[in-house]
């Protein structure tokens, strides 16, 4: 029997960015908070950040978090994974890596024009790493924050690498103004941006390979300017890409309170849950799935025992987790996000809610 048998909790990870934002909400405490409301471990895991600094993420699934608590206990994501392989991460993974990196992104300013090889051009032209594709979910929006995303109709590649290296490409891309709640959905290929005024959650895959097209002339947190990655960010764009933003909204009642099925491929899926009151699972030997605490607190808890959850944490269920449980204190809003069966775990129940097929496909891609 696999000793990785109950609901374990992943510490957090700051990243600054000259981007960023000093205050955290709403996974903070309070507004100007330095610190996730998390376990004194967890604030000693994740590292303390320093007066004023600008954290541009909250990277939940990082290679360096650190468990908590169980068989892994100060273990980092990457070494649990490594050592315990499908005992941990379900036995369709195959690789050795955690299979999903989930964060929280703060803007103050623009992040810069990039985009995303897939896994075969990363495979060729960076040896060792996997393409990556994302999905956002927007959790807040200022009044006309706005994204880009897609290369607008018409524009040539002559035109449009000129307009990066000249830093003004903005204004040949699509823009969008989201909404709270949100979902966009971006493959790789996808030229991007996020503008400021937003606070959103993104679930990928587990890749941090990002090609920069345009950082406006900006300096990094060093004073330099940050390189760019014209030659490789022109062979993976894809202009015919539409976007695939404002995807529409599934939400239905469970006997908890509500699940909203927001967008899946097969990289990863997104649910967000919530709960008015107990709510029984149960794990999946085929995979992992991770809990992030959007809002609230409780308990979480299997035949192994209970544990406390709150705001901001991260909370992994290892495929022996078998039957668990969340007993909410509060109304809690968590997003749950896992390598899914497209047709187990979102066609199927939706056609079940009688989602007609062609809806379904709005938010379930395959690539």
């Amino acid at each position: 029997m696999s000793t990785l048998n109950t609901p374990l909790q992943l510490s957090t990870t700051f990243k600054p960015k000259i981007w960023g934002r000093e205050d955290l909400s709403p996974i903070s405490s309070a507004p100007g908070d330095t610190d996730l409301p998390v376990s004194k471990k967890a604030e000693i895991s994740a590292g303390v950040r320093k007066p004023g600094e600008l954290i541009g993420e909250v990277w939940c699934t990082d290679d360096t978090s650190r468990f908590l608590n169980g068989a892994v206990a100060g273990l980092t994501l990457a070494e649990a994974s490594e050592r315990y392989g499908p005992a941990l991460n379900g036995r369709a993974w195959q690789g050795k890596r955690f299979p999903l990196l989930a964060k929280y992104i703060f803007t103050s300013d623009w992040l810069s024009v990039q985009v995303h090889p897939n896994d075969e051009y990363a495979r060729i032209h960076d040896p060792g790493n996997v393409g990556k594709c994302e999905m956002w979910y927007i959790l807040q929006a200022e009044d006309k924050a706005e994204i880009l995303v897609g290369v607008k109709p018409g524009i040539s590649r002559e035109a449009l690498q000129a307009a990066f290296g000249k830093g003004t490409s903005r204004h040949l891309l699509m823009r969008h103004y989201p909404k709270a709640e949100e979902a966009i959905f971006v493959p790789p290929g996808t030229v991007h941006a996020l503008g400021p005024g937003l606070v959103l959650f993104e679930v990928e895959q587990n890749s941090d390979l990002t090609y920069r097209l345009d950082d406006f002339g900006r300096a990094g947190l060093d004073g330099k300017p940050r390189p760019l990655h014209l030659a490789k960010g022109m062979d993976v764009i894809r202009q015919d890409l539409p976007p695939h933003d404002g995807l529409p909204r599934w939400e239905f009642q469970e006997p908890f309170g509500t699940r909203r099925y927001v967008t899946a491929c097969r990289y990863f899926a997104l649910e967000e849950i919530f709960l008015r009151k107990m709510a029984a699972f149960k794990s999946s030997p085929q995979r992992v799935e991770v809990y992030s605490v959007l809002k609230g607190e409780g308990r979480v808890e299997n035949s192994g025992g209970w544990l406390g959850y709150r705001t901001g944490e991260t909370w992994i269920i290892p495929p022996a987790a078998g039957a668990y449980r969340f007993v909410p204190l509060e109304g809690t809003r968590f997003l749950k996000f896992y390598v899914p069966d497209l047709v187990q775990d979102f066609r199927r129940p939706l056609a079940a809610h009688n989602v007609p097929p062609e809806d379904i496909e709005k938010i379930v891609f395959d690539l």
